[in-house]
């Protein structure tokens, strides 16, 4: 072979080789993200039947890679032009092309979800109005459903008192956290959900505490409910569920304004004693022992206070009124008296009063 030969081979060989590499320069140039819009939320819609083609024509469009022709022959190349799930997508621009097609492959859908908040303390009427608010259901299908539907997969609601007069049966037991939920999700995905939050609480360590002190999970939530409503202050808790243990021990009558309140629907500033008197068996100023059930939705704070209250001798406590939300505590009715009148000359002084 002639050196001029040679000479063409080597130069065709060099040809080649800077050809393809200037190919797969292009090509790896082409794979990297956009460099525009950076940061960027896109939520895009890939139709049922699309094919590998029109997935790629369309990110394109939207930015998310720089060339439709190449990124066909990057999914063929690794063999997933056929496996490109149909569904809605959120991407973000500059998410690199491996990434993007993890996700279509594996169909990682984007699915709206809402945010929604139920505090402490919230009754049934207030936790579905929150709901309905936010957009997840409506108050009426709500109500039906917290009366009437089969949650029986949670023990605790299949121990729940038929018998007993209670306004609510599912009061207290929708947990109060936030949730995020689909867009779409229905009421009874939503109910699901705080009940299977409540069952967390529910641990076996609070299982064999409730039975040594022979209560049972309904009797817990209720006495826990009437801590959530009477306590602002989060050390107060164990203290005025030592209250109510003392009062129950002793047979009397718990005279918790919170049950008062719940009976009449709309709180009141004050109580008059003609609502104390209201005939109604969630009234503690008329009947002994605890209410039917719960009167809200209690937390965490007040189930544990309940589970392990402060030990000691108080029977009466009062609002102090001075703008801390604490109360005065007693062991006797004369001290109780006293509290309260304290209690007054600080609503006096805070309030400028005579």
């Amino acid at each position: 072979m002639s050196r001029r030969i040679i000479r063409w081979l080597l130069a065709g060989v060099a040809v080649v080789i800077v050809a393809a590499a200037g190919a797969a320069g292009y090509v790896y140039v082409q794979l990297q993200p956009p460099t525009t819009a950076v940061g960027e939320t896109v939520v895009l819609e890939i139709p049922s039947g699309y094919g590998s083609a029109q997935v790629a024509r369309l990110l394109e469009e939207k930015g998310l890679i720089r060339n439709a022709f190449v990124y066909r022959y990057y999914l063929a190349y690794h063999g997933v032009s056929n496996r490109l799930q149909a569904g809605k997508y959120r991407f973000v621009i500059g998410t690199d092309v491996a990434q993007i097609t993890r996700d279509l492959v594996e169909g990682n859908v984007f699915r709206e979800t809402v945010k929604v908040t139920i505090p402490e303390g919230f009754r049934i009427e207030q936790i579905v109005a929150r709901l309905e608010e936010a957009g997840l259901g409506s108050r009426e299908r709500y109500l039906t459903l917290i009366q009437e539907h089969d949650f029986s997969q949670f023990p605790f609601v299949r121990n729940i008192p038929k018998d007993a007069p209670l306004k609510y049966r599912l009061e207290g037991y929708l947990f109060p956290d936030t949730y995020e939920f689909e867009k779409d999700a229905d009421e009874v995905t939503v109910l699901t959900a705080m009940l299977e939050r409540f069952a967390r609480e529910l641990t076996p360590q609070r299982q064999e505490r409730l039975r040594d002190l022979g209560l049972s999970v309904h009797q817990w939530v209720t006495m826990a409910s009437l801590v959530e409503r009477e306590a602002k202050v989060d050390k107060e808790r164990p203290v005025i569920a030592g209250v109510l243990w003392n009062r129950l021990n002793e047979n009397w009558l718990l005279q918790i304004d919170a049950t008062v309140q719940y009976i009449l629907g709309e709180p009141k500033e004050r109580l008059t004693y003609r609502d104390l008197e209201i005939d109604d068996p969630y009234n503690t100023y008329v009947y002994e022992g605890l209410p039917p059930g719960p009167i809200g939705a209690p937390g965490e704070l007040s189930l544990e206070a309940v589970l392990y209250p402060q030990a000691h001798r108080y029977f009466f406590y009062v609002t102090k009124k001075d703008g801390t939300d604490e109360h005065y505590f007693a062991e006797t009715h004369a001290e109780h008296e006293k509290n309260i009148a304290m209690s007054r000359q600080n609503e006096r002084r805070r309030t400028g009063q005579p």
